[in-house]
């Protein structure tokens, strides 16, 4: 395999950390640069095991600072891209959506302008893969699925923000012949996921015998995929995806909200030797959130029958490790929740 210098945007964040691990341990004959700005969920512990490896740099570069990323370009000699760094929770979006717009939408068409401008010799020979989300297709009813061909529709700032740069990534492939492919995954769950979310945000709850918030009625109803099995597909769409494409990335694996909390309060009151129930009295059910999509559903088909690649862990597996990773490490959960997490970029690289 020729040599590669990949750069990932979003390398600190949770699903971007699972890809710069696979990619640095994968593939010793590519440097991957982990470029990110460290805002509250970018978190430089969660590379610990990989940051001292010979192939793996770090940038600290917010993708709306220009001159940065055309440094960055320039220094690390960048021949790919796997741009994942975005503002990602939809409760943020409704309170600030302008933090959106501006890092979803812009900063990616910054990263396109930046590889456009520095891969100008031959833009079909460099990868720009821009991973996205199936919330850009709106909500379902009780029966269909996301395929590649489905209408966007987005429902809240977020999914609008998503969508935009999705439509700038194909755009870009089609008026300037860059070498782009777009995904568009479920709910992903795993270790290292930043406790705002529901199944780390329930973890942790439960550990500390807090109230479980549940939305609505508790019945929206998501497709979850292991955060390992997105970065393997990650993996096989960057070195096999067909330029100008598309493909969904899912677990065949829906589950309505409540039927996971319940599941989740189970495992949890077995492995913390609670009696059976006692973490199912802490469900709650709050205010809905404005614009709440009542289902998704992905059919992933496409990236198995063309690319071969499809999860690899059941549901209950993959939250039973999810759970014991969280069980072990107590200590990441809580520097995460008290923001001490943001002092490690200080003490590891400001001196060097």
């Amino acid at each position: 395999m020729a040599q590669r210098n990949i750069l990932i945007t979003g390398g600190a964040g949770f699903i971007g950390s699972h890809v710069v691990r696979l990619f640095v341990q994968q593939y010793p004959q590519y440097t991957i640069i982990n470029l990110d700005a460290l805002t509250y969920a970018g978190n430089l512990e969660n590379l610990r095991d990989v940051e001292q490896a010979p192939n793996y740099r770090f940038a600290k570069v917010n993708i709306l600072d220009i001159p940065a990323l055309e440094e960055a370009f320039q220094t690390h000699e960048v021949t790919d891209i796997i741009h994942l760094a975005a503002e990602s929770h939809v409760d943020r979006s409704i309170v600030s959506p302008l933090d959106f717009v501006y890092t979803n939408i812009i900063g990616t068409v910054n990263l396109l302008n930046a590889a456009r401008q520095y891969w100008s010799a031959d833009p079909g020979k460099h990868r720009f893969y821009h991973i996205s989300t199936d919330e850009v297709f709106g909500s379902l009813g009780a029966e269909g699925f996301f395929t590649e061909t489905t209408a966007y529709d987005p429902r809240s700032p977020y999914s609008a923000s998503k969508a935009s740069s999705d439509h700038f990534v194909r755009a870009y492939h089609e008026t300037y012949g860059l070498n782009t492919v777009v995904s568009n995954c479920s709910n992903n769950y795993g270790p290292f996921h930043f406790p705002e979310k529901l199944i780390p945000l329930f973890i942790n709850n439960i550990i500390e015998q807090k109230a479980l918030p549940v939305y609505g009625d508790g019945l929206y109803t998501r497709d979850w995929l292991y955060v390992k099995d997105h970065a393997r597909a990650i993996d096989t769409v960057f070195h096999q995806g067909k330029p100008g494409s598309t493909y969904n990335i899912g677990g065949f694996n829906e589950w309505k909200n409540i039927d996971l909390v319940k599941l989740l309060c189970k495992l949890m009151d077995e492995k913390l030797n609670r009696p059976a129930g006692t973490s199912e009295q802490l469900i709650t059910y709050v205010k809905d959130r404005p614009g709440h999509d009542r289902r998704y559903a992905i059919d992933a088909s496409k990236i198995k029958q063309e690319l071969g690649w499809q999860p690899s862990v059941t549901f209950e597996e993959g939250l039973s490790e999810t759970i014991d990773w969280y069980l072990a490490n107590g200590h990441w959960l809580k520097q995460v929740t008290s923001g001490a997490y943001q002092h490690y970029y200080e003490s590891m690289y400001q001196q060097r």
